[in-house]
C-alpha cells in the first residue's frame, strides 16, 4: 500500500487515502483541458494558461513517477489545434522549447524517459530540435516515460498504421489474412512504448466529456474519469482521487467474473 497520499473532497478538504499498489493503473493518459478558460476567467490571455498548465506538468509528472505509473501519456497539442489563432499557435509551439529546457535535468535525476508521439515533422524547427534534445537527453532513463502526443490526431494515426500495414501486403511481406488486432496495434504510435500501448486511465480535465480524436484504437477498454478541475488548477491531490476511483471500477474487458453478475 502507498502511504501518506491525499486527495480531495467534494467539501474541497483534504483527505488521506490509501492506494493499492496491485491496482495502479500502469498508463494513465490525460487531455489536459481548460487552460483557455482558466485564464479568461481571470482576465488573463489564453496563453497565460497555457503557461500556467505547463508548470502543472512538471507537478504530475514527478506525482505520476514517484506513484509508480509506468507510462504518462499527455495530449499537447493535436492536429486539429492549428485552427487556433497565429497568436496561441505560436506560443504553443515555443512551450516545449521552454519546457524542455528547465525540466530536462528533473526527468533525468527522477530517471524520466521522454518519448513523443505525432507528426512532429511538421512542427517548427526549434520545437523539433527541443524534442529531439529532450529525448536524446533522457534515453538512457529506465523509469518511467513521459510520453507527449504533440501534432497527434487518432484518426490521423489510424490511416497512417493503415497505411504501413497495406504497403507490407503490397512488398508481400504480409498476407490478408495475417492482419489481426496485434498487426493494427504495432503500426500505431503507441508501439513506441510498449508493451503499455493502451491506457489503463483516461483522465480528462475541465468539465468536457468527450475523447476529442485521441487514442481511438488504444482507449477501447480504459477506464475514463472525467473532472470538473480546469488543467492549470489539477495537483497532484487530484491525480490521487483520479487514481482511487479507477481503483474502485469493476475491469472485466467484456467477459464476465466469477460470482459476479453482467
Amino acid at each position: 500500500m502507498f502511504k501518506n497520499l491525499f486527495k480531495n473532497t467534494p467539501e474541497g478538504e483534504i483527505q488521506e487515502v490509501n492506494l493499492d499498489e496491485a491496482k495502479m493503473p500502469q498508463h494513465v493518459a490525460i487531455i489536459m483541458d481548460g487552460n483557455g478558460r482558466w485564464a479568461q476567467k481571470r482576465g488573463l490571455p489564453r496563453v497565460a494558461g497555457h503557461k500556467r498548465g505547463m508548470e502543472v506538468v512538471k507537478d504530475i509528472t514527478k506525482a505520476s513517477s514517484d506513484l509508480g505509473i509506468k507510462v504518462l501519456t499527455l495530449y499537447a497539442f493535436s492536429t486539429e489545434n492549428w485552427k487556433r489563432s497565429e497568436k496561441e499557435v505560436s506560443f504553443l509551439m515555443d512551450l516545449p522549447v521552454k519546457f524542455f529546457n528547465t525540466f530536462v535535468p528533473d526527468l533525468v535525476e527522477n530517471n524520466v524517459k521522454v518519448n513523443v508521439m505525432g507528426y512532429t515533422e511538421y512542427l517548427p524547427e526549434k520545437t523539433q530540435k527541443a524534442v529531439h534534445d529532450a529525448i536524446e537527453q533522457t534515453k538512457d532513463n529506465t523509469g518511467m516515460i513521459l510520453n507527449f502526443a504533440l501534432n497527434y490526431g487518432a484518426r490521423a494515426e489510424i490511416v497512417t498504421g493503415v497505411k504501413k500495414i497495406a504497403q507490407k501486403v503490397v512488398d508481400h511481406e504480409l498476407s490478408i489474412d495475417e492482419i489481426n488486432e496485434d498487426t493494427v496495434s504495432k503500426s500505431l504510435m503507441t508501439e513506441s512504448v510498449a508493451p503499455y500501448n493502451n491506457p489503463d486511465l483516461l483522465i480528462r480535465t475541465s468539465g468536457e466529456e468527450r475523447i476529442s480524436n485521441f487514442l481511438l484504437w488504444q482507449l477501447a477498454y480504459s477506464e475514463l474519469v472525467f473532472t470538473d478541475k480546469l488543467w492549470p488548477e489539477y495537483q497532484p491531490a487530484d491525480l490521487v482521487e483520479n487514481i482511487y476511483e479507477f481503483q474502485q471500477r469493476d475491469r472485466r474487458f467484456g467477459g464476465v467474473k466469477e460470482g459476479k453478475n453482467k
